[in-house]
């Protein structure tokens, strides 16, 4: 071999040496348990914002729950359906769908709206239970660009995102969909399926189109269709860095969670993408997703990242008449709470169907971001210490089965919680503590703290004063300046000798 030809050789070796060791996932929880379920970028992030929009927005009522509700004789949702549009078997959901237009929505503005509430990432949920797919779909005519909006709404979106630097996430909750039921018209009996099956109304109908939306199809054919079919439908067309599933996941075929995860992350692969799949419940294993807590959230540091997702309102999810917004101070609280124990926020907005943000959830919005901008080192890029905290507020045991206890819980400038960056340790205050006078974090006692660790300077972010700080045995003892600095959260910079206890952020 002359040494042209050696050369020539080995560069295409080193080419085509990628594809050769690029890692390919096999459909097995060994194989997808390599996969790193939460890359830096996402443990830095912190704050993520999805929306429950859709048809479900049409009526504004009760909650997003509505297409299931408005089926049973007893429940409120279903007397209200009646009243305003008649027998649920003559105006059926889908008759919502022409009413769903979105004629104000603007993703640019979404995504400027996202970007100054400080998010990292943001998406839509891409399917609730409904069956209306938010994307231009081919594995459904029940589709935004097909039907209601005639825009696909996720791709806008997914551009306007990625346009803003932000990662996209898509959740799903379509693994309830599928009618898995059959002349049963007790409500009790349709846990499992969002859609009861109750003879002469639209979910029970044979009509090639309804059948679709309804989840009125051979559960065979459902799963490879509709279920996986989706999911590989916004993977391959909107790469989304972060694809979240709501309960019932558990309902789905072992070997079809399998078969999603493998196409995911193989595709991710493909695209040097790192990427997160996040589940609640039990559904996937943790080796290779992030864990959920729906409207609640840990009340220790955890080793592992952990999401909660919360929303901006005290009742549905989706958009409503009497919607009631929690103050920007409370959703500031729970995501500095999160944060301290090695947590990520996804919070939910909701937008109303002709695509408007209301201005309440907007300004909720931009008072977050405008603390973020001032005290966002205290949140994006840390890790915890060795505590996340200290005060008398206590999370109560419990996840979502527990959530309206959650909701109850206030915090107050009694209740200090901690992140590290490097050697610095941050202090934050769940409200603004009385002027001049002084502040203990007994989490510095001398005989607590990581060994090794000296303090060499206290400072407080926001402001340019020197602080008055003395570090006894029994914590750090600072006196506060005379003049208020935030009312919803401040934060003390504590610089010292050695970095975190558990890790340094990116």
């Amino acid at each position: 071999m002359n040494t042209n030809r050696l050369l020539f050789s080995i560069i295409s070796c080193l080419l085509i040496l990628p594809a050769y060791s690029q890692k390919v996932y096999k459909p097995s929880w060994e194989s997808l348990a390599e996969h790193d379920e939460a890359p830096e970028w996402f443990q830095n992030a912190k704050l993520g914002i999805y929306f429950h929009w859709g048809v479900y927005s049409v009526p504004a009522f009760g909650n997003e729950w509505y297409p299931s509700r408005m089926h049973f004789e007893n429940d409120k949702v279903a007397q209200h359906h009646r009243e305003k549009y008649g027998d649920p078997a003559e105006f059926g959901y889908h008759d919502f769908v022409p009413m769903f237009k979105a004629e104000h929505f603007n993703a640019e503005e979404w995504a400027d709206l996202f970007k100054k509430a400080g998010a990292r990432f943001a998406g839509p949920v891409a399917e609730h239970h409904d069956g209306f797919a938010m994307w231009a779909s081919e594995a459904t005519p029940w589709n935004a660009a097909d039907k209601g909006p005639m825009r696909d709404i996720t791709g806008e979106l997914e551009k306007a995102i990625r346009a803003h630097d932000m990662k996209f996430i898509t959740t799903f909750h379509h693994a309830r969909n599928l009618q898995r039921y059959r002349d049963q018209p007790d409500e009790t009996k349709f846990r499992n399926s969002h859609y009861p099956y109750i003879a002469g109304t639209p979910p029970t109908s044979d009509d090639s189109e309804l059948k679709y939306l309804y989840g009125n199809l051979p559960k065979d054919q459902w799963l490879e269709e509709v279920w996986f079919g989706k999911l590989k439908e916004v993977i391959d067309q909107y790469h989304p860095d972060i694809m979240w599933f709501d309960s019932w996941l558990d309902q789905i075929p072992e070997e079809y969670r399998q078969k999603f995860s493998a196409y995911y992350l193989n595709e991710a692969q493909k695209r040097d993408q790192e990427v997160v799949i996040v589940r609640k419940q039990d559904d996937l294993p943790l080796s290779m997703s992030v864990d959920d807590l729906e409207k609640s959230r840990k009340n220790e540091l955890t080793e592992e990242s952990w999401m909660t997702d919360e929303t901006i309102s005290k009742g549905s999810w989706c958009y409503t008449e009497d919607l009631q917004i929690k103050p920007a101070a409370d959703v500031l609280h729970v995501l500095i709470d999160i944060v301290s124990k090695n947590g990520v926020l996804l919070l939910n907005i909701s937008p109303k169907a002709d695509g408007t943000i209301p201005e309440d959830q907007r300004e909720v919005l931009l008072a977050i971001g405008n603390w973020l901008d001032k005290y966002g080192e205290s949140i994006y890029n840390t890790r915890p210490w060795y505590t996340f905290g200290e005060g008398p507020t206590k999370e109560p045991e419990g996840h979502f089965k527990n959530h309206h206890e959650f909701l109850k819980v206030k915090y107050s400038n009694q209740d200090y919680r901690y992140t590290t960056q490097g050697s610095t340790i941050y202090a934050s205050v769940l409200g603004m503590p009385t002027p001049s006078e002084p502040i203990k974090f007994t989490a510095f006692a001398q005989g607590k703290m990581p060994a090794g660790t000296e303090i060499l300077n206290v400072s407080m972010l926001g402001i340019d004063t020197n602080l008055e700080w003395v570090w006894e045995k029994d914590g750090l003892a600072v006196t506060l300046p005379q003049a208020k600095v935030d009312d919803m959260a401040v934060v003390f910079r504590v610089e010292t000798s050695r970095g975190s206890a558990t890790g340094e952020g990116q």
